[in-house]
């Protein structure tokens, strides 16, 4: 599977969004995102307006559903999403409802293992109940408290190639990387690649972070494609 580099628009502003998703396809992102906190800002608005500005573009909707799985799923997949996001720690009939949809309305669906109290184990209760993708996800929160307790902060690298070893789909890794530890995770059998706070957003502020971002993300992006093909287990 040829890397894939996804832009997380964790921006609470759809003009921002917007904004920042036409730099992001001009430097060679491939897939858009609308994130959580746009979503919680503008909902299916938002969606909507990333579909009629980028018609031909995968959109994932990082819904993190925890409950109400079909509609959601449905609702999302209406406004043009092509990708939503279902929680392993919700219960698995939500799962399954979520996995439904997807098939249903031609949307595929990305399973988020975070707060598992076995992350590999969640990976694997995803891909049987039908995900057609891991986010393996060390939590915003999570990260912050635990730096603040003065200890080592998670990371997403940490289980990754168990993860990826785990499991015959293919596989994100979110949550605090570094620029250099992003570009890297094709290198642990991870193709898709996703870009957000604190890379491309104010982590604090969640906008639009300063200096030339569309530069930066051009080597990015010419970075993870130079990688090559990312074996995925069949």
């Amino acid at each position: 599977m040829k890397p894939i580099v996804q832009i997380s628009l964790d921006l609470t502003n759809i003009d921002e969004a917007l904004e920042t998703a036409a730099l992001a396809m001009r430097a060679g992102v491939d897939w858009l995102e609308a994130g959580t906190p746009l979503i919680l800002a503008e909902g299916l608005h938002g969606v909507r307006k990333l579909r009629e500005a980028f018609p031909d573009t995968p959109i994932v909707a990082d819904l993190k559903t925890m409950d109400g799985g079909y509609l959601e799923a449905e609702m999302m997949a209406k406004a043009g999403a092509t990708h939503v996001v279902v929680m392993a720690r919700a219960h698995e009939e939500t799962i399954k409802c979520v996995v439904q949809a997807g098939k249903d309305h031609g949307v595929k669906v990305m399973g988020d293992n975070l707060g598992c109290p076995d992350m590999v184990q969640g990976a694997r209760f995803l891909e049987d109940l039908g995900c057609d993708y891991i986010v393996h996800h060390i939590g915003y929160d999570e990260r912050r408290g635990i730096a603040a307790q003065g200890k080592r902060m998670p990371s997403p690298l940490d289980q990754l190639k168990e993860i990826v070893e785990a499991v015959k789909i293919p596989v994100q890794a979110v949550g605090g990387l570094s620029l250099e530890q992003a570009i890297s995770t094709p290198s642990y059998g991870a193709p898709l690649v996703v870009l957000g706070a604190p890379l491309t957003i104010d982590a604090d502020a969640f906008k639009t972070a300063d200096g030339d971002l569309e530069a930066s993300l051009r080597k990015i992006c010419d970075a993870v494609h130079a990688h090559g093909d990312v074996a995925i287990k069949k």
